[in-house]
């Protein structure tokens, strides 16, 4: 989990009640960069659980922050990280002063004991700035103070600043610059201004210098233009003898004005870029979550994770997830190369839920290693590998990347969910048909076994009575239901098959003529009584088509005509050519079906419910509508004009090509 950033204004008051909404013992414990912080943790930690006590370790960002060190950056957050795995509640504030959010955050969240480390600096400095601790007793007095000492051990020695490569010394020689460029614009206006006045242009230098160049480079600035002042405009000039002992106070109030409106300046600066930043981090953090939350699938989350850590960060990124008892990779950007100690500090990320991999104070690994951790657990590895030479990521940057890891490990967790939701509604309607087909083929089997071994006992009990006719009846009543039980049989297996995906269709020219005098001939006996019309021109061309499987899309069509259409009533079967189609029709003068089921009698097992009591289960049309779109075809039902329904399917008249006579159904 990442810290929590809030931010705590420095004028906000400090109410005496605390929040009465909240009960019972709460510790605070303040932390920074200094080695010390950890002994801090470790000492709230043994008073909290003596206590059983709820504990929150607080970090202050104010403006003095921006002129840390990235180890000392690096170590806050260490301390925050350490505490936070050790129970704690961490929260990086922002504010002026740290007395002042300390307080704040501790009258809004119920605070009643705060550890605070003894500060370890001159008490020159505490003299002019005030002590700490004086700040936090009198702030926080509805909360016990505990003030813990460095007495035990030695503090080290603070560490230095890194030398950034802007080559900080031209800053102070553009504040000099700035100063000799006030010089010279005082002399035109020296005459007609008395000199005092012209400590306002020096004072204008000095907000310059703060505002573009910082607080040391004011500072420079400051003591320049007394210097300067002195010297070309204080009698007798070109000298730095003062005449007038008056001028001294000048001087001072000089002096002290830009010192002090450099320090509220840089401050301001400071602050302006703090907040931007956060702002930045908002906004990138808010970007990220409205497209994890817009992503349906996992791989969808894991491109929009790569392309925000590119975006924002320009570095390298690659995500693991778990299968089985080992991490998988999935998803590696540009040229970034994993060994095997790289895969096992993302293993160890895994494994022990902490971030592993190249920090500022050990980099001995090309990327950083984030854990994507929920409150179910882990689900996978978040590397981000900087990518130029040696420099490791910021702390900025650590804490951003890991707030990008908590939406990350989220965004997964819930698609993963929403997988295993899909797969319990999908095994729900697996059984739901599987039901739906037993019921279906217990009826649709029985019927034609029955009416069988009904025949056949028939045959072998009274051979002898049975006349020459009456065995010619019940043998070709055996056959045809034998015929219905194939077609059943045949209907199941293709299904199976479409689903598998293992039907082939194989295309090849075939005469149109030829497939449908072969699907009438297999239905030759039950179409002996029935008045039927065939226009199937012979002008029409070599249609690409597996023969077999139209042949069985055409069988089924006029099996469905058959059985919902009176005994009586005429069948009609067409082909002809529309556009780039082969246009084929089977209509009949049946019950019809009704609009709202038009749609619907192409899904697998659906019947229309009008109480015919014909028997079938559902598979026909779907399998001839898996068929006529594996040839690139479709397949609709129309309500037909004066009653009953034309189903009609098209095929494309397309060349072959190469590569294109075999797909798969």
């Amino acid at each position: 989990m990442t810290p929590a950033y809030l931010p705590v204004h420095a004028d906000t008051e400090v109410d005496a009640a605390p929040n009465p909404r909240l009960a019972g013992e709460r510790l605070l414990v303040c932390v920074g960069p200094s080695p010390l912080s950890e002994r801090l943790v470790r000492s709230a930690e043994r008073l909290a659980h003596q206590l059983s006590a709820e504990w929150h370790a607080v970090y202050v960002e104010t403006p003095a922050h921006a002129r840390l060190s990235e180890l000392e950056r690096e170590r806050a957050g260490r301390t925050l990280q350490l505490a936070e795995e050790r129970g704690a509640t961490a929260v990086v504030l922002s504010g002026r002063g740290i007395a002042e959010a300390v307080a704040t955050y501790a009258r809004n969240h119920g605070i009643t004991k705060i550890v605070v480390g003894k500060p370890l600096r001159p008490r020159v400095v505490d003299f002019l700035r005030g002590s700490l601790i004086d700040q936090m007793s009198r702030r926080t007095q509805t909360a016990d103070l505990y003030v813990i000492s460095s007495a035990r051990g030695k503090a080290p020695l603070p560490t230095p600043v890194t030398v950034t490569p802007q080559r900080p010394w031209r800053r102070y020689l553009q504040s000099a610059a700035l100063v000799a460029g006030t010089s010279l614009l005082g002399q035109p206006i020296r005459p007609f201004i008395a000199p005092t006045n012209l400590v306002m242009l020096y004072l204008l230098a000095v907000v310059i210098a703060a505002i573009r160049l910082g607080r040391g480079p004011a500072i420079v600035a400051a003591f320049l233009s007394v210097l300067s002042f002195n010297f070309f405009f204080v009698p007798p000039r070109l000298t730095f003898v003062v005449a007038d002992a008056q001028y001294l106070l000048t001087f001072a109030g000089l002096l002290s004005v830009g010192l002090i409106i450099s320090t509220l300046v840089a401050e301001a600066r400071d602050q302006t870029d703090l907040a931007q930043r956060r702002a930045a981090q908002t906004t990138a953090l808010n970007s990220l979550s409205r497209d994890l939350a817009a992503a349906g699938d996992l791989e969808t989350i894991m491109q929009a994770v790569r392309v925000h850590v590119n975006r924002i960060f320009n570095h390298e990124v690659t995500l693991f997830l778990p299968e089985g008892d080992r991490l998988v990779r999935q998803v590696l950007d540009g040229e970034m190369q994993l060994d095997e100690r790289e895969r096992e500090a993302a293993t160890r990320a895994f494994r022990d839920q902490q971030v592993d991999g190249q920090t500022p104070s050990t980099g001995p690994l090309a990327a950083c290693y984030f854990p994507l951790k929920t409150p179910l657990g882990v689900v996978g590895v978040l590397g981000v590998n900087p990518g130029d030479g040696d420099k490791p990521l910021t702390s900025e940057q650590r804490a951003l990347l890991g707030a990008f890891a908590s939406q990350t490990a989220l965004a997964i967790e819930r698609a993963q969910l929403a997988e295993q939701a899909r797969q319990a509604q999908l095994l729900h309607e697996t059984e739901k048909l599987q039901t739906a087909l037993l019921n279906s083929i217990s009826h649709d089997l029985r019927t034609p076994l029955s009416s069988i071994t009904g025949v056949l006992s028939s045959l072998l009990e009274d051979e002898a009575i049975l006349t020459e006719e009456t065995r010619h009846y019940l043998i070709e009543t055996a056959s045809e239901e034998a015929e219905r039980l194939n077609r059943l049989v045949g209907n199941l297996l293709d299904m199976t098959r479409m689903e598998a995906g293992a039907m082939r269709v194989v295309r090849k020219p075939c005469d149109v003529q030829d497939l449908a005098g072969v699907a009438l001939s297999q239905l030759g006996d039950r179409l002996r009584t029935r008045p039927l019309e065939v226009d199937v021109p012979a002008t029409l061309p070599l249609v690409p088509m597996d023969f077999v499987l139209i042949t069985q899309v055409l069988v089924n069509l006029l099996d469905n005509a058959l059985k919902y259409s009176p005994a009586d009533s005429p069948i009609t079967v067409r082909a002809n050519v529309v556009g780039p189609f082969l246009e084929v029709e089977v209509a009949d003068r049946g019950i019809g079906i009704p609009a709202e089921a038009l749609e619907r009698v192409f899904d697998k097992f659906y019947r229309v419910p009008q109480g015919t009591g014909m028997s079938g289960t559902g598979l026909g049309l779907s399998i001839s509508k898996g068929i006529v779109e594996a040839h690139g075809g479709q397949i609709r039902a129309h309500q037909r004009g004066g009653g009953g329904t034309q189903v009609t399917f098209s095929l494309p008249l397309r060349d072959l090509r190469p590569g294109q006579n075999e797909v798969d159904a």
